[in-house]
């Protein structure tokens, strides 16, 4: 039987899914000329339109409730009981008062700077909000007491790897430690280190470590109400001041230093606006404490999480501003409330670091008269991005059966270790 040709036919426009409109085409261009479109329409017709319609009498009904039953029914309506009244005040039940009511709240609002503010222009905005002039480096005498052998240990250089080592490799038995792990422990062990110069300097003793300690301190720039509390770093006290860094040659030069503007940024665009606040200074110490003076204070960048920690130059603009706020407190304690310029400066130091990367900073705090721009202006010195050592290699690198890379500590700088202990024995030596 021989086979037929097959022959391919196009289907129908409505069997392929197109949809035609009968009738003839819609015309496209102007509307034809009727008393409607050039007139519009009749009094009668826009009348109708016009006219509101009569709003139906609304019925209030009793809502059905499930009360009376003490338990769900579908259909009926959740019952809503009045609050119920113990008798006494619970503190963790009790509502608060309003915010209009609080006898702390003020009209005048205040911008509050607190350990999770992240400024947005890092160093530049703090010296504005603190009134303070940037040098870079440390300063001169603090060099100079890193640079001195005889300030130094014995073996020094070892016994900082061995610090090194027993926080990244021996602390714990995990393959690799968090740094929430290491780092306090990098911390006090590099602090150990220099406690063992107590020996050599007894008056290291008369020092104490204070943790969750809680300060606040409060003043006033350009119409702006400023106050820095609540926790902040390990804040290392003495029984002596710091003495003054700078020398009246140099206090009396910052009159001329123009302090950086970020227009149309505002200075106060990361701190926290509230109405309900105390005008406070406080130390975070009681009346007659021995370890009256601060000395140095300890930031731990310890969070897992990249987002979760301070970048160096946020951890920066931080530690200027806590170091500002507990020197300008303990000078209200000293000199009183009222502005001025400080017979004797105020010296407060700080370190940050995250476990590897270490910043370092010397603040002196020359007058409390912060209002305006002009007049003797405070002093900062940072020496920022000092890396403690290059990596930490905790598990060996083993390529073809070969350890190209042991475990160990790689490319460790005793110099910033130097730095950190300058700043420990500042003061003292």
């Amino acid at each position: 039987m021989a086979l037929r040709p097959v022959v391919l036919r196009r289907a129908p426009a409505h069997s392929r899914g197109i949809l035609t409109r009968p009738g003839p085409p819609r015309p496209r261009g102007p509307l034809p000329r009727t008393p409607w479109t050039t007139r519009g329409p009749p009094p009668d017709q826009l009348a109708r339109v016009v006219e509101r319609r009569p709003v139906r009498e609304q019925v209030e009904l009793d809502t059905v409730t499930y009360a009376g039953r003490q338990y769900f029914v579908p259909g009926l309506a959740r019952p809503r009981f009045p609050p119920w009244d113990r008798g006494w005040r619970e503190p963790w039940h009790s509502p608060g008062p309003r915010y209009e009511d609080m006898p702390l709240r003020k009209e005048r609002g205040c911008f509050i700077c607190h350990q999770r503010v992240r400024m947005l222009e890092g160093v530049r905005q703090a010296q504005w909000l603190t009134k303070t002039k940037l040098v870079q480096g440390l300063p001169a005498k603090v060099l100079s007491i890193a640079e001195n052998p005889a300030y130094q240990l014995q073996e020094q250089e070892e016994a900082v790897h061995r610090a090194v080592a027993h926080a990244r490799l021996w602390e714990t038995t995990e393959v690799s430690p968090r740094r929430e792990k290491y780092c306090p422990v990098l911390f006090e062990d590099l602090i150990h280190l220099c406690r063992s110069m107590s020996v050599k300097y007894p008056s290291l003793a008369r020092r104490m470590l204070a943790r969750n300690y809680r300060i606040a301190a409060t003043w006033e720039r350009e119409s702006t109400l400023l106050q820095i509390r609540g926790l902040n770093g390990i804040l290392m006290n003495s029984m002596t001041p710091i003495p003054p860094v700078a020398s009246k040659e140099e206090i009396l030069a910052t009159k001329d230093h123009v302090l950086e503007t970020f227009y149309p940024i505002s200075p106060t665009i990361d701190l926290q606006e509230v109405n309900v606040y105390q005008e406070l200074n406080d130390t975070g110490f009681k009346d007659g404490y021995p370890y009256s003076h601060p000395h140095t204070l300890y930031f731990l960048e310890s969070a897992n999480k990249r987002p979760n920690r301070f970048r160096p130059e946020q951890l920066r603009a931080k530690m200027l501003m806590f170091a500002f706020g507990n020197a300008l407190a303990k000078a209200k304690v000293l000199y009183g409330n009222d502005p001025q310029v400080l017979e004797q400066p105020i010296v407060v130091q700080s370190v940050g670091t995250d476990g590897q990367l270490f910043q370092f900073l010397v603040f002196q705090l020359n007058t409390t008269d912060l209002v305006s721009n002009d007049g003797i202006k405070n002093l900062v010195w940072i020496d920022s991005d000092q890396n403690l050592y290059e990596s930490a290699q905790c598990v060996p690198e083993v390529k073809k059966r070969v350890v190209t890379k042991p475990t160990g500590i790689y490319g460790l700088q005793p110099e910033t270790f130097k730095k950190f202990l300058a700043l420990y024995l500042h003061g003292t030596v």
